[in-house]
């Protein structure tokens, strides 16, 4: 069992050491959240609290990821960077696939792309884009990607998008996982069905291994059950290895240390960060690495 360590709501100016830390402690990778922007006013539509609204306000930074991960990656030797998740509907794939291309490049290829398809409707009316047909264009986006990203030419024509023959360099050393996020029956429908694996925002053990054994009959569904597929899944229940054997077993690959607001608090310090950690590490990577 592998371990990341969210980062969401943290000071971004914290992030290169909280990385290098990170790495010492022996996690997997970092993740980072993307909203290009937080409206004044927004309709309650948040999926994962029972008022429809998230646990961040106008004050809480988010720092472009594909930056973000450029820096951190730039001070590290192992340590993974994954978006969890990146609105991937907001964006253009040609665009979205340079970045990640060149992060892969200069990271060794050591970055994941966590994508959802959104749910803030006034991020997408800001960027003039559709918000209900969304779905769709994730899944366009998608194949888009994964063409380009062969680096050789490629023409599409579809829904969404429609160009001639193109090349995009530099390709990856790799294609890129491409990791759906969200526990809605289209998040996991396109998971098991299109995705390299999915990531989570934070469930029961109880729900836990329901997503799983849904995502394995999709898998099963459209014959991938054979195929690599990660899976982080940040669990709501203190960290145990009893219970990080039983998502491992239906097929989990890596659990999630909470972003520090929920771990030391709103008003930590940077050294508390750092030490708890280094605490995590102690406690719960380095008994958990054999599960």
């Amino acid at each position: 069992m592998k371990f990341w360590q969210s980062t969401a709501f943290n000071n971004p100016e914290e992030l290169p050491e909280i990385a290098k830390a990170a790495e010492a402690a022996g996690f997997e990778g970092i993740l980072l959240a993307e909203h290009l922007f937080v409206p004044e006013t927004y309709d309650p539509a948040y999926l994962y609290t029972d008022t429809g609204r998230p646990d961040f306000d106008t004050s809480t930074p988010f720092p472009d990821p594909w930056v973000t991960i450029a820096t951190l990656a730039a001070q590290t030797t192992k340590l993974r960077f994954c978006t969890l998740v990146q609105i991937l509907p907001l964006h253009h794939p040609l665009e979205v696939a340079k970045s990640l291309a060149t992060l892969s490049m200069f990271s060794q290829d050591r970055v994941l792309l966590g994508a959802g398809a959104g749910w803030m409707k006034e991020e997408f009316e800001a960027l003039g884009v559709d918000f209900k047909s969304r779905g769709r264009r994730f899944n366009e986006m998608i194949e888009v990607m994964r063409e380009v990203w062969t680096g050789e030419p490629v023409e599409y024509h579809g829904e969404f998008f429609d160009f001639p023959p193109l090349t995009q360099t530099p390709a990856p050393i790799r294609p890129i996982p491409i990791l759906i996020g969200g526990a809605s029956k289209a998040a996991l429908k396109r998971a098991g069905r299109t995705g390299d694996g999915w990531c989570g925002a934070g469930n029961t053990l109880e729900e836990a291994e329901e997503i799983l054994s849904s995502l394995r009959d999709e898998r099963q569904k459209a014959g991938r059950e054979d195929e690599p597929f990660e899976c982080i899944v940040p669990l709501m229940s203190p960290p145990d290895p009893d219970t990080f054997k039983k998502i491992s077993d239906l097929g989990a690959t890596s659990s999630v240390n909470y972003p520090f607001k929920y771990t030391v608090g709103p008003d930590a310090t940077l050294q508390q960060k750092l030490d708890v950690m280094k605490q995590f590490g102690d406690q719960v990577i380095g008994p958990c690495k054999d599960i």
